[in-house]
């Protein structure tokens, strides 16, 4: 990868002014009655008219900034660019939880080189929480106050708490896969569900240990990489690879390695 400590300096900047800027379509229309659509046919897969305005206005904002950029999101698709950046956009993740009030849903945004994210970042405009990973580096923000983010540090699987967005197989995962997160939870203190993107960047802060999640999408998990390892947790998919590396969109993410070896033994079985 050919770029400096300066540019991830300029483009974590521009990051911030991509996620103010889906705020200002998002916060407006959060318990507020905003439109939701089915955008799956038979079945329910829900999109409001925050996320497609949000995603609208950071187009144009990257079009605008680096037009040679590229640009793949949720709601529009991929736009290619001229050079090895991409960058990847989720502007609700948790439209779900967004159309139900709940304060779990997040703005995602990652700027990709050759593929691999180099700068992540994790916007929550309710609760005012903000988490930019780039450098190996991850900074968190709430109410203006910023601190650098550092996972729990836990080893012990059995004091470790755990977080999936939903652990039954009519969810997102297969009979299998729930059950192996099933061995994981048993395993565990304890277990939260239904946070979506917001449960990584809890587990950046220390707050939780181990997220685990199957049918995720790259604009799902782009942003999640480096912030998670730039508190020092680490993040693959289910057989210890890279994220993406198979096409079940599987990803667990934890605190530490030996706690990440521990849950990647139950899931095996």
């Amino acid at each position: 990868m050919i770029f400096s400590a300066h540019d991830l300096k300029e483009f974590s900047g521009f990051a911030a002014r991509l996620a103010d800027a889906a705020r200002a379509e998002t916060l407006p229309r959060f318990r507020k009655g905003t439109t939701i659509f089915n955008k799956a046919g038979p079945w329910f897969d829900p999109v409001t008219d925050a996320d497609r305005e949000a995603e609208r206005a950071l187009r144009r904002m990257i079009e605008k900034i680096y037009p040679r950029h590229g640009v793949l999101g949720e709601e529009f698709g991929e736009t290619k660019g001229e050079e090895a950046w991409r960058w990847v956009l989720d502007p609700v993740d948790g439209t779900r939880a967004f159309m139900c009030g709940t304060a779990s849903w997040a703005t995602l945004i990652a700027l990709e080189y050759d593929a691999a994210p180099v700068l992540g970042l994790i916007d929550q405009p309710f609760t005012d929480e903000r988490w930019i990973g780039a450098g190996g580096e991850t900074l968190y923000t709430r109410c203006g106050e910023t601190v650098a983010a550092k996972t729990s540090g836990l080893k012990d699987i059995a004091k470790a708490r755990l977080s999936t967005t939903d652990p039954l197989a009519s969810g997102y995962f297969s009979d299998a896969e729930a059950a192996a997160f099933a061995r994981v939870a048993k395993a565990s203190r304890v277990a939260r569900f239904s946070l979506d993107a917001y449960a990584y960047g809890l587990l950046a802060i220390g707050e939780l240990d181990i997220v685990i999640e199957s049918s995720l999408q790259r604009h799902d998990y782009a942003a999640l990489i480096p912030v998670v390892e730039g508190a020092g947790g680490i993040v693959t998919n289910w057989q210890g690879e890279a994220p993406g590396t198979d096409e079940k969109g599987e990803l667990i993410a934890a605190a530490t390695p030996e706690l990440h070896a521990a849950a990647l033994e139950l899931l095996k079985g």
